[in-house]
């Protein structure tokens, strides 16, 4: 066998451990598969050093021919030649026969029709894709979901609550007997909640006075007096409009609507109105929640424990005494949809602006309101539950599917559909693996976050505490939060890394029989009808904009307003039903296969699928706009902005950002597949992509969300590009010196991304 196996090295002049490909022959079913062998010389030493002429000897026994064996006859040189042929025909039919009998040997450990390739590079075999998603199309069912829904279906577990703790140790059981590794991550944070013995309380126009049930945490606390003034939903355009129209807003009481963004906005945007308080109401235009439901939620211009910016509220932890830039230091307090009306029908003063569908006025000096808020600093002890499906080649890397678990109330939407998909994911992606053949390259975490409500509390402490190594190994984070509230539309917000994998998911998950998701919901532009902005009190916002990890959050809406029960005690299952057709299990099914399509289509490839064209079209459109306003700035103020200060630096940087970005699309149009290693180092330098459009010169503490192209804060390239507005019409808070410092530092930003992303030091592009 060793003389076949070495004549056959020769033959085809094969370097030791090289690879040989052979056929198999057709199997009964028809399958075709194909193994790969390697084929090892057994030449010695003394082969290379004697050269050609002894690569026919193949025994060290033999003895050498003596000179009289060359005298033969024809007849004995034609014998001699028909043995050598027959004698190497038997051993290569030998040789064959036995690999082949190992590679049948094998094979049936795997269903032919999962297994996409077998390298003997020490890689597990890979399930083809379509074979992936079948699999978790029969394991995710209406009826499993249902039986979830009922067992997480919780009427009080407010975080840190027994309610909270119990529900919490329910998910760590279900993940244990999934088989799956499990921790759990303790933290000891500060809320603010309402009066324990006392209350808040407004009197509007020496009227009678109103104890609202509801609050909103992390709000300054005392008393003032103001005049009431109406400002819409709150949002930027709205005060804008406003202070258009001269209206003096010091001091003033702003009354605002419920929606469109969150109240941590509403309130820090009436902050910078130098109002004095906030009362948010839900309008029974966006709101059908009766006239005294309560509402409920926060205002940390954040996330996380406002108490510990940038860093962890680990118990052992002694930091000092220290506070988020994003706390408010104005009053804010909800009041029911009826005290709301009831202030907007005695309000006088000015019409409202052009565009604001409202009858009533905006309010003058003579509306005077009286408001107190008396919240209470609590410290409570949360936990973080996890569970791990370990991957098969990079477990080191992995994708972050969570869920938040508490709620105000009991919270069906907001956190036990949630909840229930986490669990169903984890059970069934379990499965796969255990009972069906499925390896991953990459590990999965499922994560179930306490406090949510407060502001992604538990998830951001989470990255806080481990950051370092999470930016370097999470490479996707998948939110779950809210994923139902309605059936007849479908929203993603997402990092644009993940714009193509977003689009091949929504052609894949089907919305019914016939359509999928992207046939239903397209609306001639997939992405203005589909996508739309990370919120800022989506889970999902910290992991990108503070952690530089790419996500994505969805759900299915009604395609024309919020869900009106969040924030309130009117969240219930019966709720839900009724905006949903009782389609609540069906439909947590189709976000569920949503999710795990994303996941598992990032644990299933050789390579990353991210967008990296996208981010190169965003960059690019915000340089057009601060290259303009620039010019606009140096033409009408020229005094502010000297001409030596040029957009050239900041287009040369987006010029080798997208030069670097064509770069690894090349670079992954050229890999091997097949050679582990090369996938590795290009995947770690997609996953670096997010993190370095973190901003290394901001304090987390003063402004968290470094992204320069999604964060917020004065380090963006959107607020540099608002800041060349203000400087245009000499507005005396925007500083000419300021804007070169932010300027300077996002036009290195920019630049740092692309070296990051031309990898090697020596493929940097050194024009700057």
């Amino acid at each position: 066998m060793d003389q076949a196996r070495s004549t056959i090295s020769q033959i085809f002049n094969s370097e030791p451990h090289s690879y040989t490909r052979f056929n198999l022959p057709q199997s009964m079913e028809g399958d075709n598969s194909q193994v790969e062998m390697i084929l090892s010389s057994d030449m010695n030493e003394e082969d290379g050093e004697n050269g050609d002429g002894d690569h026919l000897n193949h025994s060290s026994n033999r003895k050498p021919y003596v000179a009289q064996n060359f005298e033969c006859t024809t007849k004995n040189l034609c014998f001699m030649a028909a043995t050598i042929v027959f004698t190497f025909a038997i051993g290569y039919s030998i040789g064959y026969l036995v690999h082949q009998k190992k590679a049948c040997i094998c094979a049936p450990s795997v269903l032919p029709s999962e297994v996409e390739d077998i390298h003997n590079t020490g890689e597990a075999p890979v399930m083809v894709w379509d074979d992936v998603k079948r699999l978790l199309g029969h394991k995710l069912n209406a009826s499993s979901l249902e039986t979830v829904l009922s067992e997480f279906t919780s009427s009080s577990h407010q975080a840190g609550s027994p309610g909270d703790e119990d529900l919490g140790n329910k998910v760590l059981k279900k993940f244990k007997e999934y088989g799956m590794n499990t921790w759990t991550n303790e933290h000891f944070v500060k809320v603010q909640d309402p009066p324990a013995s006392g209350y808040n309380r407004i009197v509007f126009k020496n009227g009678s006075e109103e104890r609202p049930r509801g609050f909103l945490s992390y709000s300054a606390n005392g008393t003032v007096t103001g005049a009431v003034l109406y400002a819409r939903y709150g949002q930027e355009n709205d005060f804008r409009q406003l202070k258009n129209m001269s209206i003096n807003m010091n001091g003033r009481v702003m009354l605002v609507r419920a929606g469109r963004i969150s109240f941590a906005e509403k309130v820090a945007n009436a902050a910078k109105m130098n109002a004095s308080a906030v009362l948010i109401y839900p309008d029974p235009t966006d709101y059908s929640i009766g006239e005294d439901t309560p509402l409920f939620g926060h205002v940390h211009m954040g996330s996380g424990d406002p108490y510990t910016p940038g860093f962890p509220s680990f118990n052992q932890t002694q930091f000092p005494s220290v506070q988020s830039s994003g706390l408010p230091n104005i009053l804010a307090q909800t009041i029911t949809t009826g005290m709301g009306t009831k202030i907007l029908r005695q309000l006088k003063g000015s019409s409202l602006p052009n565009g604001w569908e409202d009858t009533n006025r905006l309010g003058d000096e003579s509306d005077v309101i009286t408001v107190e808020v008396n919240n209470v600093l609590t410290e409570k002890r949360i936990n973080n539950v996890f569970g791990v499906i370990k991957g098969f080649v990079d477990a080191d890397q992995y994708v972050v599917i969570g869920a938040q678990r508490d709620a105000w109330g009991p919270g069906f939407a907001a956190s036990t559909v949630g909840t229930s998909v986490l669990v169903e994911l984890a059970r069934s992606i379990s499965d796969m693996v255990k009972n069906d053949g499925f390896k991953p390259r990459r590990s999965i975490v499922f994560a179930s976050w306490s406090a949510g409500e407060y502001g992604s509390v538990g998830a951001t402490e989470w990255l806080e505490g481990y950051l370092s190594s999470l930016s370097m190994k999470a490479f996707t984070y998948i939110d779950l939060d809210g994923i139902v509230t309605a059936r007849n539309g479908f929203k993603v917000a997402a990092s644009p890394l993940l714009n193509n994998l977003i689009q091949n998911t929504l052609n894949e998950v089907m919305y019914d029989k016939d359509k999928s998701l992207y046939s239903q919901f397209e609306k001639g532009n997939w992405e203005s009808s589909i996508m739309e902005p990370l919120r800022l009190d989506s889970a999902a916002y910290p992991f990108l904009a503070f952690s530089g990890i790419p996500s994505v959050a969805f759900r299915f809406h009604s395609g024309y307003s919020d869900y009106s029960y969040f924030g309130t005690m009117l969240d219930t299952r019966e709720n839900l039903n009724s905006v949903t057709a009782s389609q609540v299990p069906q439909l947590a099914v189709k976000a569920g296969q949503f999710a795990g399509h994303i996941a598992l289509r990032l644990v299933h490839d050789h390579l990353l699928q991210m967008d990296l064209k996208k981010y190169d079209q965003l960059i690019r459109s915000h340089v057009v706009k601060i290259n303009t306003k620039v010019k606009a700035v140096q033409r009408m103020q020229p005094q502010l902005l000297p001409k030596v200060l040029t957009a050239q630096w900041l287009i040369m940087a987006s010029g080798s950002y997208s030069l670097a970005s064509r770069g690894l699309a090349a670079d992954i149009q050229n890999s091997d597949l097949e050679d582990i290693e090369m996938c590795r180092m290009i995947n770690d330098r997609i996953m670096a992509m997010e993190r370095n459009f973190l901003s290394p010169y901001i304090s987390p503490r003063d402004s968290p969300f470094r992204h320069i192209v999604l964060g917020s804060g004065p380090h963006t390239l959107k607020a540099l590009s608002s800041h060349l507005d203000a400087l245009k019409t000499n507005d005396p808070e925007a500083k000419a010196e300021l804007f070169h410092s932010q300027f300077a530092l996002a036009t290195w930003t920019i630049q740092s991304c692309a070296n990051s992303l031309a990898g090697d030091i020596w493929s940097l592009d050194q024009e700057i």
